[in-house]
This record gives structure tokens, C-alpha cells and sequence, in this order.
């Protein structure tokens, strides 16, 4: 029998093992896609307690613990941070198979030095061994960022934010990584949202008066330019289910207007409104020479009740099943008509679109890009073990696995790094595997360059970063 979560947990092969310890561990990480507050990077927060590090704000252990019949009072109420965490370690004692189960271990190894498993009858041994590293050892914001190795952060942020944390951190030449904002417009296109007309005016303020749906995107360009000069690299929209409906310019100005003025919007204008917003901001990424990265395939909020009470990102939202690829390969197409096809990422949160996603963006590289349109890594509800291997294995069967960009967080948490080396552990077994099975020749030196790209030199190009490669 194996030990419990070693230095060799999931690497079952010793050319596995030789591939993570000798090289992927030692990989720097560029975490492209994540929700980290900058301001609290900026003001380099500490934390309190194990509670306000790991538990506030992620909605992954949220959901967990209503599985477990907790009340919400210890997880988004009023109970004490010490009774939060007494409850998560009741939840997460019982989660074999969920990926939590081995993230939350991993971030008590590798941030707390804590290695036993977690147990809700030593919750108060673990609540006094976490909260004594967090007095008496670097664990500030930025210390777990330098401890993890990463060199670039891509944060989520509204056109209408200011990025000025973003610009106090570029200021602090104290801090080497570089933590750069993303441009989401998701609230501009959201036509059916009820605070629409007062998003607009918000945008209005800070850049034109918008009366028009051209006013809007004059507006979103002059922000995508801001959001450049401050080191922007990638635009970010997350879409329920593309659907495509190609409407006039007149229609489109009307629904504009019907938006702006509360009148009702009909799914057929959303859906027109929505296809046109992506092809203009499609103009704007290409102009910007961003990547433009799609979200697609989540039903939102699927418990209004609790939408209304907690608001989103609280862990009520779900994987829709829908017909999106197709929408996906008519938006591609429309990219590629209009000359406007940027570099694209393209994550479902549909396991059963691996397959398509796969084969669909190989009918949009052009020989002059290396994967100009590519499939994102096992996004949200997938990226547990069997989630990656999935995405791993349909990609490699009908792409170039050599040529992902590899992993990112998604995530609020400055402990979910952790998830990089889940991830790495688990594509160096495969690899191993596949070598050691004899489906693959047991060159050294190409198969450690394939790791090394996944994990990192990928991206660097991709990004068109200035970094030095590994």
C-alpha cells in the first residue's frame, strides 16, 4: 500500500516520478485565468486566521458543505471563523474521490507543513498548527504568491474598474511577479440583467455618453485601450450557451434602446444582441492583439432564492446541456469572414464537449499561429483527476498535446497554486505511463521539453511574454 499523499501521490511510474520532481516541480507558473482581488495583492494582505486564507470566498468547499446538511451560518453567516473551520473539516473528512479532498490536503502540506489527514477530531490541533505558521512565518498575500513561484497573474476585472491596484503593485518594484488585469465586458453584453441601464450610465461616466449601441462600443474600445496600457494580455467572456441570430443595424439599436430604457427583451434579442456584441468586441481583442478566452456551457445562479440572498459566485451555478459547439463553430466562422479572429481559448463547462471542442478549433489553425484557437484546460466542475486526464487524453487524440498552454487556478484563493501541481502530477503520469507502457520511445529530452512547454514555455509564447523560457 501506497502512503497517504507523498512526494510520489498520483505519479505511479518512476518515469512519472523523474518528470515531476526533476522537472515540472520546478516549473514557474503563469497563471493566466483567475479571480485573486488585486487590491488585496496590492495591499498585501494578511490573514487572521486558516479560515479567512482558505475557506472566505471559495465557492468550491461552499457547496460542499450544504452537501453536508451544514447550516449557512457556518459558511457564509455569522458563525465564528473557528466554527467555519470545525465544519469544513467535518465535510471534507468525507469526500474521498472529490478533488477537494486532495487540493485542501495539498495546501495544508504545502503551505502549512501539516501532512496527517484531515479529520474533524483534530480540527483544534490543525486550527492552532495553521494559525501559529500564519503569526510566525511569511504569509501575507504576496508571500504565498513568491512561495508558489509565480511569475504572472491575469486577473478578472470589469471594464468599469480603474485598475488602480493594479497600477500600485506595477509601481512596487519590491514585488517581482507581475499581476496584470483581464478585460471581461460580460455586464455590457448582459442585456437581460435588471441593473443594465445603471452598468451603462456607470460606463458613461468614466468614458462618453452612451445613447447609442456604437456609443457602447466606442466606450468598450476606449477602456480595452486603458486596460492594454496597463499590461492587459487577454479579454474573458463567460457566455451561458452561444447561439447565433444575426440581426440588422436597426434591429440591433432597438434592442439597445429597449435595454437601456427597461422595456422587455425577448430571448430572440438576446441572442441577437449577444451575437453581435461578440463580433464587435471580436474587432476590439484582434486590434488590442489579445487573446480572447470563451467560457461557455454554465446555467448561473440556478437557485434564485439564494442568488438573492448571497449574490453570485456563491456556488449555485451548474453545467448546462446544450448544443454550444455548434453556436461555437458559427462564431469562429463569423471571426474568421470578418478578419477578426484573435488568438482564442475555448473552455466548456460540458465534459461532453471535449470531443467537439477538440476537433472544432483544428478547423481554425492556419499554419502560421501555433494553436491560433485552442482547447482551454478542464475548466471549474472538471478539473478534478479524472476531469484532466479527459481533456488530456481527447486533446492529445485529436491535437497536439505538446502545444497546450496548460493549467490556470480559477480561483479566489491565493492556496489554490496547488492546483498547478495537481495538474502537473497528473500529466506527468499520464506521459510516464504512456512511456513506460511502450506507446511512446523513452526519449528524455523530448519528453522533458514536452513538459516543461505545457507547464510553462507555452505560455510564455502564446502570451507573447518577456520571459525568459526553461
Amino acid at each position: 500500500m501506497k502512503a497517504f499523499m507523498d512526494q510520489n501521490f498520483l505519479l505511479k511510474t518512476k518515469t512519472a516520478q523523474v518528470l515531476y520532481h526533476e522537472i515540472a516541480e520546478h516549473c514557474p507558473i503563469i497563471d493566466y485565468h483567475c479571480h485573486i482581488p488585486p487590491q488585496e495583492i496590492a495591499e498585501n494582505r494578511t490573514f487572521e486566521n486558516i479560515t479567512q486564507v482558505w475557506l472566505a470566498k471559495d465557492h468550491y468547499k461552499w457547496r460542499l458543505m450544504r452537501a453536508n446538511g451544514i447550516d449557512e451560518s457556518y459558511i457564509t453567516g455569522s458563525a465564528s471563523d473557528y466554527d467555519k473551520f470545525v465544519k469544513w473539516c467535518e465535510t471534507i473528512e468525507k469526500c474521498i474521490g472529490n478533488p477537494l479532498y486532495h487540493w485542501s490536503h495539498l495546501e495544508l502540506q504545502r503551505y502549512f507543513d501539516y501532512h496527517q489527514p484531515i479529520k474533524k477530531e483534530d480540527a483544534e490541533m490543525i486550527w492552532n498548527h495553521c494559525n501559529e505558521k500564519l503569526m510566525h512565518t511569511p504569509m501575507s498575500a504576496r508571500d504565498l504568491i513568491l512561495k508558489s513561484n509565480v511569475k504572472i497573474i491575469c486577473t478578472t476585472d470589469d471594464p468599469i474598474d480603474s485598475l488602480e491596484y493594479h497600477q500600485a503593485i506595477a509601481n512596487d518594484k519590491t514585488f517581482t511577479p507581475s499581476v496584470l488585469p483581464t478585460f471581461r465586458p460580460d455586464r455590457a453584453m448582459n442585456i437581460l440583467a435588471k441593473d443594465y441601464a445603471d452598468y451603462i450610465n456607470s460606463l458613461s461616466s468614466i468614458t462618453i455618453p452612451i445613447k447609442t449601441y456604437d456609443d457602447l462600443m466606442k466606450s468598450l474600445a476606449s477602456r480595452a485601450q486603458y486596460f492594454k496600457e496597463q499590461g492587459c494580455l487577454l479579454s474573458d467572456h463567460g457566455i451561458d450557451e452561444i447561439k447565433i441570430i444575426q440581426a440588422s443595424d436597426e434591429e440591433i439599436e432597438e434592442i439597445f434602446q429597449h435595454a437601456i430604457t427597461t422595456k422587455p427583451i425577448t430571448e430572440k434579442m438576446f441572442y441577437q444582441f449577444q451575437t453581435r456584441f461578440l463580433l464587435d468586441i471580436a474587432k476590439i481583442v484582434s486590434h488590442c492583439k489579445w487573446v480572447m478566452q470563451l467560457h461557455y456551457g454554465c446555467i448561473r445562479d440556478a437557485n434564485t432564492k439564494m442568488f438573492e440572498q448571497l449574490g453570485k459566485d456563491s456556488g449555485y451555478d451548474c453545467v448546462m446541456n446544450s448544443q454550444s459547439t455548434n453556436g461555437l463553430s458559427e462564431l469562429l466562422n463569423l471571426f474568421l469572414q470578418q478578419d477578426t479572429l484573435p488568438k482564442t481559448i475555448v473552455y466548456s463547462l460540458n465534459p461532453n464537449d471535449n470531443a467537439a471542442i477538440t476537433t472544432l478549433v483544428g478547423c481554425f489553425n492556419d499554419g502560421h499561429v501555433v494553436n491560433r484557437v485552442q482547447q482551454g484546460s478542464a475548466w471549474w466542475f472538471n478539473d478534478h483527476k479524472q476531469g484532466m486526464i479527459d481533456q488530456l487524453t481527447t486533446l492529445a487524440s485529436g491535437n497536439i498535446l505538446t502545444n497546450f498552454i496548460g493549467m490556470l487556478t480559477d480561483s479566489r484563493s491565493f492556496l489554490s497554486y496547488c492546483r498547478h501541481e495537481y495538474f502537473r502530477r497528473i500529466l506527468c503520469n499520464l506521459l510516464g505511463t504512456w512511456i513506460e507502457d511502450g506507446e511512446y520511445p523513452d526519449d528524455k529530452e523530448f519528453i522533458q521539453n514536452c513538459v516543461k512547454a505545457i507547464c510553462y514555455n507555452n505560455a510564455v509564447d502564446y502570451f507573447n511574454l518577456d520571459l525568459e523560457k526553461i
